[in-house]
């Protein structure tokens, strides 16, 4: 795979002309060594003063502050990206992490941080017993591990595609045994931090050009996945969905600690209670 163009276009309705608060844009992807940014633009109708900035995470977010009023409110977003991502890829685990469990130095344990800490609370331990069950014994191969959790959730929860806004909490998506790429991401990425793994959860694109991977219906599509933490393997990418592990085929925009952080157009509006009418997103991904 090689040079993929994304266009991601998000449409606002409403019924009556409104005043446009800023809004918070993460629509360009990030670079890395198996990712180059080739070119991205930003339109926005109405116009807007656009400025960017980067997060904490490292996340390139725009700012679009607006002037004149409207009834529709469109951003356009365009890049082309050279993806090159191995579709089995080798880590070079450090030896102190081959097996599981082991222990993050001090210094990457406070660098970690809060991605360590779990973010739904579980009051049963549901979710820890669940993961806790993937543990073969005391001592077990630490990449075993968490292919294993990520195929559990594929083959625990069924894949259900959902245009409704939010996020299944990890125990809802155990107790429905449905639920959408967000739902199974969370999940994992709760699961690794029941067993004390850093992890961070990845929002972006999903190139499918084959049509043969969850996810999409057509070439590609919005996506979110996870990275956890190895040492010596720095951020290893896992997609539950799909049983991957590695970039192939995804393209990242922002990652973050919660779902919540990364979504990609967000704003508010001062006007009438009932102005608003819908909200359209199209995306097309193609190579």
């Amino acid at each position: 795979m090689s040079k993929i163009r994304i266009h991601h276009r998000t449409i606002y309705r409403y019924r009556y002309a409104v005043n446009l608060r800023p809004h918070r844009l993460m629509l360009r992807p990030r670079e890395s060594p198996d990712l180059r940014l080739l070119s991205h633009e930003v339109s926005i109708t109405p116009q807007a003063q656009v400025s960017w900035a980067i997060d904490v995470f490292g996340n390139a977010v725009a700012t679009a502050v607006f002037s004149d009023m409207t009834d529709v409110l469109t951003v356009d977003s365009v890049a082309l990206v050279d993806l090159t991502a191995a579709a089995w890829p080798v880590f070079a685990i450090a030896g102190s992490a081959l097996t599981f469990p082991f222990r993050y130095s001090d210094e990457e344990w406070t660098d970690l941080g809060a991605l360590t800490a779990r973010q739904y609370a579980d009051p049963s331990q549901q979710l820890q017993r669940w993961a806790q069950g993937f543990v073969a014994s005391n001592s077990t191969d630490t990449l075993s591990l968490l292919k294993d959790i990520s195929a559990g959730v594929s083959s625990s929860i069924s894949y259900q595609s959902r245009e409704a806004e939010g996020t299944q909490t990890p125990t809802q998506t155990l107790d429905r045994g449905r639920g959408s790429c967000r739902d199974f991401a969370v999940l994992f990425a709760e699961a690794v931090r029941a067993l004390g793994f850093g992890a961070r959860i990845v929002s972006g694109y999903l190139s499918n050009p084959d049509q043969i991977l969850l996810g999409s219906q057509d070439q590609g599509s919005t996506h979110a996945w996870v990275e956890v933490f190895v040492p010596g393997g720095g951020w290893i990418t896992f997609d539950p969905t799909n049983r991957s592990m590695g970039g192939a085929n995804l393209i990242p925009v922002a990652v973050t600690r919660d779902i919540a952080q990364s979504v990609p157009v967000a704003g508010s509006f001062v006007g009438a209670s009932d102005a608003f009418i819908l909200m359209d997103v199209e995306v097309e991904v193609s190579a």
